[in-house]
């Protein structure tokens, strides 16, 4: 890894690329919220298939295999663009893949309520998340010509929180529109409001992505993978095994994050995943109650991830993520044993107040460290080592039920996937906020 050196002067103003950047984040919690979370999901189980049970299935398969495909192809997606190295050609890449996930959202409006549309839903779901995924490799690899030297912390934190806004603010619009007791718009024919909600998604996604597709950053992005560039799509794959075997020998920090922070990813995912459901089953939470903490929620996460970037670029990553780690795990102990919507609101705001700058600083880390001109190709293998171990938590958390015999110990699954997680973290070498070589070299 190349020492740090100083960094060329911006050649415009951070804060219109800034907002540009985070506008992409804001757009697609459309798909990430209210798509695959809360609205499109629960129709295609819950209405479009013969039974819950089967559609579950169905979705379960559905979602596994995207996975399986994203893990196989984000590391050489992000490689083969790293060996591009021209100046708008990772923008192009990101309008290409939101594109292809707008379209396929916009497509789900023609899914009817009918078992026979379950197979169209469940294919442009795939695709969708697929496009998603692979759009997110390219998205974060811009930060390093977004982010000045000693700021990357903070312009991390910043998009997540735009992704939570973003998509809490889409939910309540739909809620309030379409899907409350007293709604705003009604529709005769079934499933009609969630097929007019796909449209909005679409749309929603289309006009906030497009600011950063266009907007230049201020810095020039870092020269081309002169290695990737030179091999065939299958010797991608070839670079990239002999490329993790150096790794292994050269950077075993490197290659120990990218495994720790998949465990306790999955687990902060999981925190998300359940909360709801532990809300209502476990700690006697309405259904409208339950909505109005997952608004509290996104807005604390997101308060939280602006927070702990810019703590980030004071302590650096390491010491925000293992904070925010051993907070997390001292909170789901205090949940496990309590009761009552007032435990649960105090246990469930502090779980999402350190949730989003786990995440945020995740990412600000494996920005501070990747090598100049592969920010592509690591990327992409954090997308695939998350996606190798998003089976963890969930597993735990039904493990942990059969186990005891009640809900609430599924906490126990999610709290000792983070404690994991924190615990393999724990020996991976800390980076300086001001002072990363890969921060400062990938900006000359």
């Amino acid at each position: 890894m190349s020492s740090p050196t100083a960094p060329t002067p911006p050649t415009t103003s951070v804060r219109r690329p800034l907002l540009a950047w985070a506008s992409w984040d804001w757009g697609v919690a459309s798909f990430q919220a209210v798509i695959t979370t809360f609205v499109f999901t629960v129709y295609l189980t819950g209405t479009v298939a013969v039974d819950e049970a089967s559609g579950s299935s169905a979705l379960a398969t559905t979602i596994a295999l995207s996975g399986v495909l994203v893990a196989l192809v984000a590391p050489v997606w992000g490689q083969r663009s790293d060996a591009a190295g021209k100046e708008y050609g990772r923008q192009r890449r990101l309008g290409v893949l939101t594109a292809i996930t707008v379209v396929a959202t916009a497509l789900m409006a023609l899914v009817t309520p009918v078992p026979s549309s379950l197979l169209l839903g469940l294919v442009l779901l795939a695709v969708g998340t697929f496009a998603y995924e692979l759009a997110q490799v390219e998205y974060n690899a811009l930060i390093y010509r977004l982010a000045p030297p000693g700021r990357t912390g903070w312009v991390s934190g910043f998009g997540w929180a735009a992704g939570y806004v973003g998509g809490i603010v889409l939910l309540v619009v739909c809620f309030v529109l379409f899907l409350s007791d007293a709604p705003v718009f009604t529709f005769a024919e079934p499933g009609m409001s969630v097929r007019v909600i796909a449209v909005i998604c679409a749309a929603w996604l289309a006009v906030f992505g497009l600011p950063v597709l266009f907007m230049r950053f201020p810095y020039p992005p870092p020269p081309g993978d002169e290695d990737a560039a030179r091999v065939s799509v299958l010797g991608s794959y070839r670079l990239l095994v002999q490329r993790l075997v150096r790794l292994y020998r050269d950077d075993r920090h490197l290659l120990g994050f990218l495994v720790s922070s998949a465990i306790y990813r999955d687990g902060l995912t999981a925190v998300f995943t359940f909360g709801g459901v532990l809300a209502a089953g476990t700690f006697g939470l309405s259904p409208g109650d339950v909505i109005i903490f997952a608004i509290v929620a996104n807005v604390v996460s997101a308060l939280g991830a602006v927070v702990g970037g810019r703590l980030d670029d004071h302590l650096g990553p390491k010491t925000v993520i293992v904070v925010c780690l051993a907070a997390l795990v001292v909170t789901a102990a205090f949940m496990l044993f309590a009761s009552g919507t007032t435990a649960f609101w105090i246990g469930g705001t502090f779980l999402s107040l350190f949730v989003g700058p786990a995440q945020a600083c995740s990412r600000s880390y494996l920005a501070r460290v990747v090598p100049p001109g592969r920010e592509g190709e690591l990327f992409g293998l954090y997308a695939t080592t998350g996606r190798a171990v998003s089976f963890l938590a969930p597993a735990m958390f039904a493990l942990s039920i059969a186990v005891f015999g009640a809900q609430r110990w599924g906490i126990l699954g999610i709290g000792l996937v983070l404690l994991l997680g924190l615990v393999t973290f724990l020996p991976v070498r800390s980076v300086a906020g001001h002072a990363a070589a890969g921060e400062a070299a990938a900006r000359v």
